[in-house]
């Protein structure tokens, strides 16, 4: 069994959500990005991320995000020591390969920037010193969109450091019904075993990035890009950065469907979860708006004439 099809069947054996939201949350993590799971409660946010986590032999923290929060509390902290008469560095648990940051937008925004650095270059800087984390690296963040209460947006600045903004939206009937009976997010999670090494993640992002891009497709990316930018209906269009995670997504989703080549299908199936939280509309309010947003870019993407 292939390296990847074994990791779809283990997160599959305890989440029975929609496959799309699988997917995409394994393109994230084979285009070396971060990933923001956003619904409403209870629809298997947490269940999704921690199960990718216990399927990858790698070091796997969660940190449970409150108002209270401290920077400190996510890099870490310099202890001086009476004995040694020294100051040693106690690391924080950013320092793994997968960190679940859960709920997200209930930490202040101080908070919150403290995975900025982490996120955009690998490393922290704490007291002068810059630290290199741990490879693979990839934060997992979740939130709910409809809670306001002891609840802060996240910036633009911080949105732009996710790959992907995932939505999960219900399961199925069926799937309704095996987590009914099996309650998979209260006895299989806690005993997943692990499917692939950290080293084998390695290699299947080296893959990802070996993708087949055709000149056509990467003009077809262009165009799409530029019509966001030309629409009366956006004050901000994809931003270079944008048409960055767009080629990096689209080359990781057709690895994940099994080709070291992109399609069409590939690039349309990728514009919404990375490109709808990073363009703002001309009735922006704050945290932007995302059904808007999708909408346009739905709208753009039957403009935009496809590559046979």
């Amino acid at each position: 069994m292939q390296p990847l099809e074994r990791l779809r069947r283990n997160i599959d054996s305890v989440f029975f959500g929609k496959a799309e939201a699988v997917t995409q949350v394994i393109a994230g993590l084979l285009a070396r990005g971060h990933v923001l799971i956003e619904d409403v409660p209870g629809v298997g946010k947490t269940v999704l991320a921690r199960a990718l986590a216990r399927s990858i032999n790698c070091q796997f923290t969660r940190i449970q995000l409150t108002p209270d929060l401290l920077p400190s509390d996510i890099l870490g902290v310099s202890v001086y020591n009476q004995d040694k008469q020294t100051f040693d560095f106690k690391p924080g648990p950013i320092f793994a390969n997968i960190v679940l940051a859960d709920e997200i937008n209930r930490t202040t925004p101080r908070t919150q920037s403290s995975l900025l650095e982490a996120m955009n270059e690998g490393s922290v800087t704490i007291d002068g010193r810059t630290m290199t984390l741990p490879q693979p690296f990839m934060v997992i963040a979740t939130q709910n969109p409809f809670e306001f209460e002891g609840t802060y947006f996240l910036p633009e600045n911080q949105l732009d450091r996710f790959l992907l903004r995932v939505q999960l939206g219900y399961p199925a009937r069926d799937g309704e019904k095996a987590i009914l009976t099996q309650q998979p997010g209260r006895y299989k999670l806690d005993h997943l075993d692990p499917v692939l090494s950290a080293q084998e993640v390695q290699a299947l992002q080296g893959q990802a990035a070996q993708v087949k891009l055709d000149a056509v497709l990467m003009d077809y990316l262009m165009d799409i890009v530029e019509g966001s930018r030309k629409s009366e209906q956006l004050h901000t269009g994809i931003s270079p950065r944008g048409s960055l995670a767009l080629m990096h997504a689209s080359q990781a989703f057709a690895l994940v469907d099994g080709r070291d080549y992109v399609t069409p299908d590939d690039i349309k199936a990728m514009v919404v979860p990375v490109c709808a939280h990073r363009v703002i509309t001309k009735n922006y309010m704050s945290n932007g708006d995302l059904a808007t947003a999708t909408r346009i870019l739905q709208e753009l993407l039957q403009r935009v004439p496809s590559p046979v």
